[in-house]
């Protein structure tokens, strides 16, 4: 195999990588030009949590109660 930097043939290996990274920006120039970002209105949501509250204190209650598994007192 040949030395690329004794035979000359570096340039040609700067000018695949140049022409690489060249093709790289390109793309990234044409991805942000042609691409349109829309604007989202913010979306609110009711604060209303008293409905939400009584539905997780219920289902606790009935999470304690309807046990199909038990707990080990003592951990072996």
């Amino acid at each position: 195999m040949n030395n690329p930097f004794e035979t000359g043939h570096i340039k040609n290996y700067i000018l695949l990588y140049v022409s690489v990274v060249v093709i790289m920006v390109l793309f990234f120039i044409a991805s942000t030009l042609f691409n349109d970002v829309q604007k989202m209105d913010k979306k609110i949501f009711n604060h209303d949590n008293s409905k939400f509250q009584k539905a997780k204190i219920a289902k606790k209650k009935d999470a304690n109660q309807s046990g199909k598994f038990v707990l080990l007192k003592k951990a072996y």
